[in-house]
């Protein structure tokens, strides 16, 4: 019996590429011998329906085709579970694929790592009942993604590019409780990071040494400093180059609570809600393709 994958599409992923590179991929593990099941949501509630349809039905492996957001979709149904996670990237950001060291310009590439079948364990981050694999935003950039998401114009980038042109004038250093493994820290800060892994929003290195296979979760605070200072400091978040500023503090630990008035956590991209939340980390929860 040749052995099952399920190939998830979001259609719209990367302004339509989710659905030409599905195009793509499908005939290309047929040939190589799987039997592929085809699957598309309408919309998420849909596509998560069909992914816990895979589990349920003991798929050996999910593969997504789409961003981090098809991913995060995907993992609330296959953690814990024996499905395993395959993932060719076809989003804006693709934090995951950068994780996994997966191709993201050869869909040919990605599809091979499907076919070879390289299969390795990760840790997953859980707030209550639901998981994340990269970073939870609760400070300056989780104020953006909240403004951002209020907006209807414009679209892409350039929204939150604006987003963050109208949140900076405003933003003050917020006061923190920040509870790491049953150890109280509070402070005035302008980021506040949780991450299961180094990066987000399209590969900006806030946690550059963060593992996610290392049972721990990393914790950034950034504390209070000026506006001034702020500017100069947040660009270099891109490579990872801000971990050497003296406002920066990073702890790691297994279990973290954030509070604070005012934030709403954003995680994948997604919007978690207000805080007090609680995130553990929760080992070996996921197998993937890499």
């Amino acid at each position: 019996m040749p052995p099952r994958i399920a190939l998830l599409t979001n259609p719209t992923s990367g302004k339509g590429k989710g659905a030409r590179v599905s195009a793509a991929v499908a005939p290309r593990l047929r040939d190589a011998g799987f039997d592929v099941e085809e699957l598309a949501g309408r919309d998420a509630d849909e596509a998560l329906d069909l992914a816990r349809g895979c589990v349920a039905d003991g798929v050996e492996t999910l593969a997504v085709v789409g961003g981090d957001g098809m991913v995060h979709l995907a993992i609330q149904a296959l953690a814990g579970s024996g499905t395993r996670l395959g993932l060719v990237p076809a989003g804006t950001g693709n934090d995951v694929a950068r994780y996994l060291d997966l191709p993201r310009k050869s869909v040919h590439a990605a599809t091979d790592v499907l076919i070879g079948g390289k299969e390795r364990t990760i840790d997953l981050a859980r707030v209550g009942a639901r998981y994340f694999v990269t970073v939870l935003a609760a400070g300056f950039d989780a104020k953006v993604n909240e403004r951002a998401n209020g907006m209807t114009w414009p679209k892409g980038q350039m929204r939150y590019n604006l987003a963050i042109l109208r949140e900076l004038p405003l933003f003050k250093a917020i006061p923190y409780v920040v509870t790491v493994d049953g150890v109280r820290h509070e402070t005035k800060a302008m980021l506040v990071v949780v991450g299961n892994g180094p990066s987000y929003g399209g590969g900006m290195q806030v946690l550059p040494d963060a593992q996610f296979d290392d049972g721990l979760l990393d914790v950034l605070l950034l504390h209070e400093i000026s506006t001034v200072e702020f500017l100069k400091v947040f660009p270099k978040v891109f490579k990872g180059a801000h971990v050497g500023h003296p406002a920066v503090e990073i702890i790691r630990g297994r279990s973290v609570t954030l509070e604070a008035a005012g934030i709403v956590a954003y995680a994948d991209g997604e919007r978690f809600g207000a805080l007090p939340v609680t995130v553990e980390c929760v080992p070996g929860a996921l197998n993937v393709l890499s």
